[in-house]
């Protein structure tokens, strides 16, 4: 199963990302979301930015991230 874990960009270095993702801080490709920017949530998978979320889906997220155990 894969998945995917939403993260708030901090910093961005071309189409590199530094973001704060589960407690830590990691470096994500931005290739497949050009549009994202600083301050925003994407969705992390694998070392790629796969999506833009709205800082509620973010929430809702780690919710059920954190139900699920």
């Amino acid at each position: 199963m894969c998945l995917a874990i939403p993260a708030q960009i901090e910093t961005i270095d071309a189409q590199r990302a530094h973001v704060a993702l589960a407690g830590s801080r990691t470096e994500v490709s931005l290739a497949l979301v050009p549009e994202a920017r600083e301050g925003d949530w994407v969705l992390v998978h694998a070392g790629l930015a796969i999506n833009v979320l709205d800082p509620d889906e973010a929430r809702e997220t780690y919710e059920l991230l954190g139900a699920a155990g």
